[in-house]
This record gives structure tokens, sequence and C-alpha cells, in this order.
């Protein structure tokens, strides 16, 4: 077994995924600090004193307590390397999530223990079957009040096809959160907060006897539900859920720091180790081959002192070393990697050298774009990361014409990043490109990052189309000439974008016109 063979076996990558107040973020801070890579957790809504989370550092998302951007957390644990790809949870940004998840081995499908599967864990979740994702579920705040934990399992089966299979099991309902039964070992763990829940939850090791005369009837009960569960057959299967057909099943509170622990070593002990990547042709690239990554994500200003653009890199094979020059495969040309970083939040650390799994942020990456390929050696090039099909459509311009060179810079930086894709036409000119986005939230990131990143205040106005399709050439004419439609060129790619007002109007011209190229863009259920 070659070095970078070892190196990558003991790589984790994977990424949370929830619906919004799930307590993501939250979950994020508490597995860096039981992997000791924070001395003390932050609150997405702390108190007076506690520190903030450290994985949201843009302004909107300190203010409204939501993730927005993405951010990747390199630690070790128990003797593997850790990379925890951070993703927004807002509905509005699941295109962004959607590009990290092309980035992870495996997916922590984070739970509220009073609301289960809600819409946003679903429809993240269809991203990891799609892209066929092992997935552990972690049921999340059991200190509050909450659903059954049957019951819960039930509805994960029900809606997701998955055969869930509990590792941990809650000792107490819901809001009366004594600890675990560990099911591998066959053990009880109890949990003692902290003050505050900023550090390590102390866990105490109980026996069958122990946990009786402590904990009483809740064990009790815990006891006889974890014989149920080995009864039916609700047992780990590692074939099974690397086959993405079950997910195991822990439950804690991060806020508390319960089960955290537990989740960790879990994610040693199961979750898959990188594998070769098939690349345009479909052929895997091994793993020991020369360096080959993905680039899944590209932030600018994360650093406002610096001003500087970030490209998040996912290794795909071979060696990363800091300075080497690679090729991008898109244009062909060299490409310098002297800055290569570690990167969460504003809290940054050189990184120089990196494996299979590892995610690297490579500085001053201007002419790097989501889905790019990077590679040393043979060449090769990974499959590029689709759009989602935008719903809203704005347009945009510059409310001081003395600030239109920031403007058009601005909005070229928000379309390389994806924050929004840009569409324009001959009829509306450049002065008033058209803004396409998943959710209108999107929208409130790009006049917030021009107001303080470029110093330009814009004016806004809101399209009446809230459907896309791709046309070609020969049909875009047609489109043009029906009401209620109109045809764009997108700017990140040069796809002619046909917009219609909504689904009917598109079913009438199509009726009309049968002959027409429309096709559907990603994650656009509609016909």
């Amino acid at each position: 077994m070659t070095a970078i063979i070892q190196e990558a076996a003991r790589r984790r990558t994977f990424a949370v995924i929830s619906h919004p107040d799930a307590g993501k973020s939250t979950m994020t801070e508490a597995l860096a600090l039981h992997a000791s890579a924070i001395t003390e957790a932050g609150a997405v809504h702390g108190k007076a004193g506690r520190r903030g989370v450290t994985s949201d550092w843009m302004d909107m998302e300190k203010a409204r307590g939501i993730s927005i951007t993405s951010a990747a957390l390199r630690f070790e644990y128990r003797g593997h390397m850790f990379n925890l790809v951070d993703t927004p949870g807002h509905a509005d940004f699941s295109e962004d999530t959607y590009r990290v998840l092309a980035a992870v081995d495996c997916a922590v499908m984070l739970l509220d223990a009073a609301k289960g599967m809600e819409p946003q864990t679903l429809k993240l979740f269809e991203v990891c079957r799609h892209r066929r994702i092992p997935v552990i579920t972690f049921v999340n705040k059991w200190d509050r009040p909450g659903r059954e934990a049957l019951e819960l399992l039930d509805e994960i089966q029900e809606k997701t096809g998955l055969r869930p299979t509990p590792i941990t099991w809650p000792i107490g309902t819901g809001g009366f959160f004594h600890g675990v039964v560990d099911r591998v070992v066959d053990q009880a763990v109890r949990y003692t907060r902290t003050p505050g829940g900023a550090t390590k939850a102390i866990e105490t090791e109980l026996t069958p006897e122990q946990a009786l005369i402590e904990i009483g009837e809740d064990w009790e009960r815990a006891k006889d539900e974890v014989d149920l569960l080995s009864a039916i057959g609700s047992d780990h299967d590692q074939k099974a859920f690397e086959a993405h057909e079950s997910t195991p099943v822990l439950f804690g509170a991060a806020l508390n720091n319960f089960g955290v622990g537990r989740l960790l070593d879990a994610m040693v002990d199961i979750a898959p180790a990188p594998a070769p990547r098939p690349d345009v042709k479909d052929d895997p690239r091994p793993l020991d081959r020369p360096f080959s990554g993905l680039v899944f994500k590209v932030q600018a200003n994360m650093d406002p002192s610096h001003r500087d653009r970030i490209a998040f890199v996912r290794v795909c094979s071979g060696r990363f070393e800091r300075g080497m020059v690679l090729t991008h495969a898109a244009t062909g040309r060299p490409f310098a990697t002297k800055y290569a970083q570690s990167v969460f939040g504003q809290e940054r650390a050189t990184i120089d050298e990196a494996f299979p799994g590892d995610v690297v942020g490579l500085v001053n990456a201007t002419a790097l774009r989501p889905g790019d390929t990077l590679y040393d050696g043979s060449a090769v090039e990974f499959p590029r990361i689709p759009s989602f099909a935008p719903e809203h459509f704005w347009t945009a311009r510059c409310r001081d014409s003395s600030r239109a060179k920031q403007f058009r810079k601005g909005i070229e930086q928000m379309e390389a990043e994806g924050v929004v894709q840009v569409l324009r036409s001959d009829i509306r000119g450049d002065q008033s490109p058209v803004l396409a986005a998943v959710g209108p939230m999107q929208f409130d990131v790009v006049k917030h990052r021009l107001a303080g990143e470029f110093n330009t205040e814009i004016a806004m106005d809101r399209l009446d189309f809230s459907l896309a399709r791709i046309t070609d050439a020969e049909s875009a004419p047609v489109l043009a000439r029906q009401r209620g439609v109109e045809v764009f060129t997108r700017a990140i790619d040069g796809e002619l974008l046909a917009l219609f007002t909504d689904e009917w109007r598109m079913r009438g011209v199509l009726r009309d016109h049968p002959g027409l190229v429309l096709k559907a863009l990603l994650a656009d259920t509609r016909g």
C-alpha cells in the first residue's frame, strides 16, 4: 500500500445537512470542540460574553443566525484527519449546498427531535441519494421536549426509504435526557452538562446495575426499546450503509455537547474513506495517481483586510504540495499554489501538503470557478457541477452612475462565486443585468456584499418570471416573439435560457410550437 493510499484511508470528508434551526452551526462547533480544534464552542444566538459561531463570519450570518456561505474545518481525531465542510442550511442557498456535497464522501443528516424530517432536510437528502452519498443521522435537541424515538425512526424510513439502524439510543424521553445506550458496546453513558454547554460534556459509563440504581424507570424503558430494536433486526450493517440502503442513527444535544463524541467515533469507525472519483469519461482516477482536485466553492473577501478570493478544492488523487504548479483543465493554463490554506470562517492556517479527501483553500484564485478541475501530470477533468433551476428573477442597476465600474466588477464577482446567475440580453443591455436565483435571500446577499465590499448601492426590481428552461439558437427567435416569454444568455457559460411567467404559459407555448427545445435544469420538478 502506497503512502498516498494510507493517508487517504485515514481521511473522513463530510458535510452536515439539515433544515434551518435544526442546530447545524452549533453541531459544527461541537464537533470541532470534541476534536480540540477549538477550546470553547460558540452559539448562533449566544448570551453576552459567549463567543459567536466560528463558521458564520459574514455580518448577515451573525445578524440572522443562519449559515449563508460555506466553510471547511480540518482537524484530527483518533488518528484520522477530518474535513468538515460546513454548508448553508437555508433553502434559498440549496445550490451552494449541492456544490459542497459534490466534495464529500459522507453526510450527517441532522434532525430536530421535535420536528423530525423537515422539507429542506428531505430536499438535501435527495441530493445525497442522487450522488449516492452514505448518510448518518443524528437526532438533535433531545434535551428538549420532542417526539418519541420509535416514531422518529418510522418517519425516517417512510420519507427516505432508508432502514434506520440506531447506534445509540436515548435514555429518557425528550426533555428528560440522561444519556444513551451505546449499542455497539452494550453500555450506558450518562451525560452531565457543563456550565453554558461551551465545553465538552462529562460522560460517565455505567454498568446496567448502576444505570438501574441511578436512572431507574427511564433506564428500564430504554433497555426494553433496545431489545425491541435487536429483535426486529435494526442493527448496523456496513454494506447496507455504504450502498445507501440504511442510515445509522445517533441521539444527542449539540448545544450541550451530548452525544457529539459518539458521532465522531462513528465517523471514524463506519464513514467511508475517499475512493477513486470518476472523470468526465466515467473512468475512476486512482487515488495514487498524480494530483487532481475539484473546485467546489469560490468565495471572495472572506478576510476584509486582504480582499482576496479563495477557491476551495477537494483533493481527488495524489499528493498536494504547496507551491506546486498545476494545470487548469478548463483553459490549459498553469496555476501556481503558493498560498494554500485551511479556512474556517475567518480563521486560517497554512497547508503545506494534502492528500485525497482533504480540502485546500487556494488564495487569489481569480481564474477558478466552481466545477473546475486542477491536475498535475496526466490530464484529467471531472464532471462539472450543474446549476440549479432559478425561480426568482430581478434586474439590478447602480444607483450612482459614477460607481458603474465597481457595480460591474461586483456583479461579475457574484456570478463567478455562484451567488447568483447573471442573465443578459441585447434588449436590456449591460447597465441592468438580470439576476436569477433559487431563493430571494440570495438577492439580499448581493445587495449586502456590493454595498460592503464594493461601496456600491444598487436598486433591484422584480421581473414577472418564475420558470427557466434551456433552449437553443433555433428556438430562441420563436420564443422571443411569444407573450410572457423572454430569452437571455447566461453569462457564465453562454447557455440560452427562456424565462416564462409560469408553467401554464410554457405549456401553452409548447402546445402551439411543439418542436421547440426546452430542457429542464437540475432540481426542477416541474414538467
